[in-house]
């Protein structure tokens, strides 16, 4: 494929590689897609039977509404993102990191953590969304956010309810959400997140030539992509949908299939 030819230049020739990621890129390991109310619903039937979209889900009033109910769903995530393996296409983007100067740096929406389940740095991970394996109080009482290391979510999944005991913030007590941000979110603590930008910006003021690899990212929450768009650089855009790109290459693939066509472009080897 012409297309996977054109990517191996660009990735020779460069000293750094950005990763940005969206949601895409994680359904080669298993990961349900939320593309909309219908693939929601699909992964979550019972808000389905109750009509309840994504946007609501996904919304710090869940927690006021129905502490039992959001919980339910973000302890079903949290259980499903730890118990998911990364495809192996995560191993082929550090192999290409690893081959150069200064190495990669990952921007993502995710928050499934799975970057750092790969093997990647804690401290080359920029999460723009949070992390859903972080806690923080509902209030928030404080800029407090700690690991969510000690809840093991139990959930009824034909009600998406939670049966264990729902975590509640050391400072104060109150009910504990993930550390996400979620939609009409003005409680969200976005410290680490910031934290997280800096050491970016830091990085990519070193690198001279830079590489990016886009994937999975699509144009409803366009965050990923307008940081490709921002480098001024030639891009590598991998997405089955929606590949076109103004300055770069443009991949008509999902994340898996593209990057093995890159290492076997490369002679990249994964044991």
């Amino acid at each position: 494929m012409d297309e996977i030819a054109r990517a191996c230049e660009l990735l020779r020739e460069a000293d750094g590689l950005l990763i940005a990621a969206g949601a895409g890129i994680g359904v080669d390991s298993g990961l349900p897609d939320f593309r909309g109310n219908t693939g929601f619903w699909k992964a979550y039937p019972p808000l389905a039977e109750r009509g309840l979209p994504f946007r609501e889900m996904a919304n710090p009033a869940s927690f006021e509404r129905d502490p039992q109910l959001a919980w339910g769903f973000y302890g079903h995530r949290l259980d499903l993102y730890r118990r998911t393996r990364p495809h192996a296409g995560f191993a082929i983007l550090r192999a290409l990191g690893e081959r150069m100067r200064h190495g990669s740096f990952v921007f993502t929406s995710n928050v499934d953590g799975q970057f750092q389940r790969a093997g990647f740095a804690a401290d080359r991970v920029a999460e723009i969304h949070g992390t859903i394996h972080h806690l923080q109080c509902t209030r928030p009482c404080c800029d407090l956010t700690w690991p969510a290391d000690d809840v093991e979510p139990e959930v009824d999944l034909a009600r998406c309810a939670l049966l264990s005991p729902l975590p509640t913030c050391p400072q104060c007590g109150a009910l504990a959400r993930p550390n996400i941000l979620m939609f009409n979110d003005v409680a969200w603590v976005d410290l680490p997140s910031e934290a997280q930008l800096g050491r970016l910006a830091q990085w990519r003021a070193g690198v001279a030539k830079l590489a990016v690899i886009e994937l999975g990212a699509g144009t409803d929450l366009p965050s990923v992509r307008r940081v490709t768009e921002s480098q001024g650089v030639h891009a590598i855009r991998i997405n089955p949908r929606e590949h076109r790109i103004v300055r770069g290459v443009g991949i008509p693939m999902g994340a898996l299939a593209a990057l093995q066509g890159i290492a076997q472009e490369m002679e990249i080897v994964i044991k």
